[in-house]
Formats: C-alpha cells, structure tokens, sequence
C-alpha cells in the first residue's frame, strides 16, 4: 500500500527505474551471498560449535563478497546502459540491499539458535523503518533523493543493529581468516547459491529487460500490477514450506504423499481461485491510491494485473508439485525446468517487449509459468509413485469455471451497479455454495473443525 503511495508522487517513470535497478541489485546479490546464509543456518543448528568456529572468518568473507557484489553490480549496470545519476542510484540502492542481505546472514545466528521470536521481530525492523520514513516525507514532499535516502538510512540502522545485538547474545567475534575454513564453507554453500540464482533471476528479469528494452514508464507499469501478485503469493509461499516439511518426512510412503498432496491442493487452490476471480472483475479497484494517474494508464495497470493474475492462477494449481519434487531429492530436475523458464522468457522479451512493454511482459510470465507447470506434472508422472490427482484438478477447474460464469452474469445482469462490497459478499456466497457442490469440500470436513456444541451438520 505504501509503494502505491510511492508510485503515485513520484510517477511511473521514476518508480519504474528504481524498481528495474532495485531487480538488478537482487540478481547481483543472490551471488554475494553465494549460499552462506542457509549454510551457515543449517551447521549452526546442528553443531552450535559452528559458529565460534567458522564465524571469526565468515564475517569477514560476507563482507568482503559485498564489496565485490557492489563493484560487479556497478559494472553490469554500465554495461546495459546505465550512466551518470542512473549508476549513483544503483549504487546507493545495491548498498541498501547489500546491508539487507548481511543483516539476514546475521539473523542466521539467531534462527539456527532457535531464537525465533526475536528473529520475526527483527525480519520486519527495516521495513517498519521505511514506512515509518515515507509516511513523514508524503506530507512534506516525497522526491526521489528523499525516498533512496530513507531505503540507505534504514538498511545501515538495521544492519548495525542486527551486529550489535548478535554481538550482546553470542560475544563478541574477533576476525580472524582461515583459508580452509572458508574454502569448506564455499563449496558446501554453491548448491544453495545455484539455487537462490536461479529463483533470483526467474523472478526479476523481466523488470530489468522491460525498463531497459522498452522504458522506465513501462516498467512503472509492469511493477504496479506485479507488487499485488507477490502479495496474493504470499499465501502460498507460507503454505506451501509446511507441506514441504511433510513431504520430507515420508520419502517413502507413497501413500502418505498422496493424501498430503490431495489435502495440499485444497489448501493452496481454492482460496487463490476466489482472489483471482476477484481481479479478472474488480481488478481496477486496487489502483484506488493512483490519483495521479490518467484513466488510460489505469487501464494498462489492470490489464497487466489480470494477466499476471492468471500467472497467479497457474501458481494455485500447481505450484504444490514443485514443493513434492524439491522435498523429494528431484530439485535438480526442479533447477533444470526454472532454468528452461528463465531461457524462454529471456527469448521472448528481446522479441516482445520493445514493441508491446509491459502486457508482453505478463504475457511472457505466464507462458513460462505454463511451460514450468507442465513439466512439473511430467516429472511427478515419471519420477514418482503419487501420481497426480487429475480428478480433483479437473473439480478445481470446474469450480472456477463456475465462479467467474455467474460473476459475469450477475456484473452484466445489473450493468455494475452494484456497490463493490456489496457484489464480493454476495459472490463469496456463491463460491461456498459451489466448493460445497462440487465436493471440493465435504460437510463432514467441516463438521470435524467446529466444537461438537456447534455442529450443525
């Protein structure tokens, strides 16, 4: 809600720059990291020796991979075009996240400590922290200096925090470098490096290419509908680490798998199936904050949004069979099909994206999220024993099917008169009705969650 705000005082075009150069920073950082962080979670969870251990020579190696994140990432910026206030602001916004990341490599210690409270407490400081700045500066004039100042301010209080705090609950660390202990420490960490890489990429490519390939508008664009699609998968980002948990502790059960992946679907689907039926309706209503905006550029937001929303849709469906592989020793099959994604989007963004911007890019998003979604099921056919639920996909399918049929009959029943509240309360009625009907789920289901005192059924 606050980036909407962002967007909206400083413009598409401004927003749309230092959105593309913050997608750079992530990709370049993903290597600075090189899989240090969950490496060094998982030692230090196992073997709390660890960290007295190896830590006098990982601090300074993460610091060092920094500094030589931050050069990389100057230099690949001059290399696609960047100049002048364009690489100051890539610099300024590379350092930010760079701070960002040595910050989590510090929240490591406490998480493999088991240290969890304070960790989610300290996962939110930085972002509370910018809020906190934007709110200040929207009444007084929000510019673009103000805005990367705030971002650079609050990842170098954060970051002295996390060291100052990680400092008073382990002691102090004094550095000291051993050429072994940081060679073990970087050839155990590069399959997690790999793997970071290539999510990293998969997901910011399309910023980058867009902004320099068709213009910072257009990414201002792309970026206004894709803040709400990391924002709906969050919901699965969270579930779905749960169902990997569970998947892992049966390698073996076929059967067991099969019931967890069948609950699992349940699970992650139909909540998403309702927010997506939403958009493809009402997506214009969740641009309410961009008064700045001319009616046209509305519209191309939306458009961008409905488009990634069926991104989203393909998601729900099948996202949970990337989660059974990755649990189940298949995450290079896994790695394989999220670098075929990343080929073909590449190809078709140098082809679609100067001419058509920001609706080719979510086309693209989507295409590539088919493809890896097909060989997703390809995989679970032929390197597994579970199988896949085709008749419970096809239920899914038919239920929102269903959904947006009478969502178009009652909009165009009633010409849209009714009030957008008014028209979500009736709808998630009908929703009900149909999971009900279709027996996505079952009266006794529900039954079993009530106390018995309140069982209606």
């Amino acid at each position: 809600m606050v980036e909407n705000l962002v967007q909206d005082r400083l413009g598409h075009a401004t927003f749309g720059l230092i959105t593309a150069l913050s997608a750079l920073t992530l990709v370049v950082t993903a290597l600075s990291d090189l899989g240090l962080t969950p490496y060094s979670v998982q030692r230090v969870a196992a073997e709390p020796s660890f960290m007295a251990e190896a830590f006098p020579t990982l601090l300074p190696l993460r610091g060092a991979l920094n500094a030589v994140a931050l050069a990389a990432m100057v230099m690949v910026g001059w290399v696609l075009g960047y100049r002048g206030i364009e690489l100051l602001l890539l610099a300024i916004v590379g350092t930010a996240l760079l701070l960002a990341q040595y910050g989590q490599f510090l929240r490591g210690a406490l998480q493999a400590h088991q240290k969890f409270n304070t960790d989610a407490v300290l996962s939110v400081v930085e972002k509370f922290l910018l809020l906190g700045a934007v709110l200040v500066m929207i009444p007084v004039g929000l510019t673009l200096p103000r805005y990367v100042g705030a971002r650079l301010g609050a990842a170098v209080f954060t970051t002295t925090l996390f060291y100052g705090l990680m400092t008073r609950l382990f002691g102090h660390v004094k550095y000291r470098w051993e050429a072994r202990v940081a060679r073990i420490a970087l050839r155990a960490s590069l399959p997690f490096a790999l793997m970071t890489l290539l999510y990293g990429v998969n997901e910011r490519i399309d910023m980058v290419m867009l902004e320099r390939l068709a213009s910072p508008t257009e990414a201002g664009y792309y970026a206004s509908a894709y803040r709400w699609v990391d924002a709906v998968m969050m919901y699965a980002w969270t579930v779905l680490p749960l169902f990997f948990a569970k998947f892992a502790s049966a390698p073996h059960d076929a059967a067991a798998q099969r019931q967890l992946l069948w609950f699992g679907q349940r699970i992650v689907t139909l909540p998403m199936l309702f927010i997506v039926a939403f958009v493809l309706f009402r997506g214009e209503l969740l641009f309410w904050q961009f008064s700045h905006s001319a009616p046209a550029e509305v519209a191309r937001m939306t458009l961008c949004l409905k488009i990634l929303f069926l991104n989203v849709l393909v998601h729900a469906f099948f996202a949970i069979y990337s989660t059974l592989l990755t649990s189940t020793t298949h995450e290079r099959a896994v790695s394989w099909l999220v670098a075929l994604s990343i080929a073909l989007n590449i190809g078709l963004n140098m082809f679609l994206l100067p001419r058509y911007g920001a609706v080719a890019a979510s086309l693209n998003t989507l295409l590539c999220a088919v493809t890896v979604s097909i060989g997703y099921l390809v995989l679970v056919v032929r390197r597994t024993s579970v199988g896949v639920p085709f008749r419970l996909l096809a239920r899914l399918l038919l239920a929102f099917v269903l959904l947006c049929g009478v969502w178009y009959l009652l909009q165009s029943s009633l010409n849209k008169m009714l009030d957008w509240w008014i028209e979500i309360g009736i709808m998630s009625v009908v929703f009900a009705l149909i999971v009900l009907g279709t027996g996505l789920v079952q009266k006794k289901e529900i039954a079993q969650l009530l106390p018995k005192q309140n069982r209606i059924f």
